[in-house]
């Protein structure tokens, strides 16, 4: 299963070959040490493999050339490390992408007549249900804002996690951009590509922005100044507070967006997609759908339900 080995050996003429591309990288474009140890690991394993397949049978064994690789090579290849090497998609075509990389520059350099990896396909990768907090979770974070005291910040983690907001957005909320009447209430949001939407808030948003409003009184227009200028928080400030609160309630990995994802996958379970995608700002419902494919743990609570023990 699915490990490779270290550094296969490789012929004379296979060193020279990857001896050549790498000079290439190394000179031609801004690449760190780490990305040109991946691509000469790539193509050297691929060398290998190429040079024990044309040699299986043969007395003596054949060099790589790259004249020599076909279309055909490359996609036996692409299933030797999906059904042989039973590597992830996603390791799957990086090797892919290294591949076509060095075969374009090949074409270019007249190594080969055609480039036979430019028509070949990346594994299609499924898409998995975004990180989300679990109830626990939720409460948690909820429980470790609160106990701080700190009305600020606990208005900031209930917003994000009753509206969906995306970092930038909530950081460039102004005041008069909310509105709050005793039933209802709204946020004018401006979102990628200064699209403008509105944002329905609900009681406990609308609660929470009201007490933060009775006890902070500030001159700037941003909804949540930065305590150092005054000016508009940064994205940057923002994933600092919720990682605190996040290691505080011994949570790992809590960033901003996994509170807009929590959001998201707790209204796709009672509102209709295409109103969804309005609150949230998606373009195309394609996004939005994330929000409806279970979770790991989702379909491991489904399959339990006709467990026999």
């Amino acid at each position: 299963m699915g490990k490779r080995s270290g550094m296969p050996n490789i012929s004379r003429a296979g060193q020279r070959a990857l001896e050549r591309y790498l000079k290439h990288l190394s000179g031609a474009e801004d690449l760190s040490l780490p990305t040109l140890r991946n691509y000469g690991s790539d193509l050297r394993h691929f060398m290998a493999w190429c040079e024990a397949s044309w040699s299986e049978g043969q007395a003596a064994m054949t060099a790589f050339a790259p004249a020599q690789v076909t279309t055909s090579t490359l996609t036996q290849y692409r299933s030797f490390l999906k059904t042989t090497l039973r590597l992830k998609p996603s390791s799957i075509n990086r090797h892919l992408v290294s591949l076509k990389r060095y075969f374009a520059w090949a074409a270019e350099t007249k190594l080969v007549t055609l480039d036979p990896a430019r028509v070949v396909k990346l594994v299609p990768r499924v898409a998995q249900a975004p990180r989300h907090l679990s109830d626990r979770e939720e409460h948690a974070l909820v429980v470790a804002v609160t106990t701080a005291a700190d009305l600020r910040d606990r208005t900031i983690i209930l917003l994000l996690l009753h509206t969906g907001l995306r970092a930038r957005e909530l950081c460039r909320l102004q005041r008069d951009h909310l509105s709050i009447g005793q039933r209802s209430g709204l946020l004018k949001v401006y979102g990628k590509g200064n699209k403008y939407r509105e944002v329905p808030l609900n009681a406990t948003a609308r609660t929470a922005l009201q007490a933060y409003f009775a006890q902070h009184k500030s001159e700037s227009h941003y909804l949540f100044p930065s305590g150092k200028t005054g000016g508009a928080l940064t994205e940057r400030a923002l994933g600092h507070l919720i990682k605190k609160y996040a290691t505080q309630a011994k949570l790992p990995d809590v960033s901003p967006h996994n509170l807009r994802h929590r959001f998201g996958y707790r209204m796709a379970e009672a509102v209709p997609l295409h109103r969804l995608a309005q609150i949230m700002g998606h373009n195309s419902l394609d996004t939005t759908m994330i929000y409806i494919r279970a979770t790991q743990s989702d379909l491991q609570k489904e399959v339990e339900k006709i467990a026999w023990v």
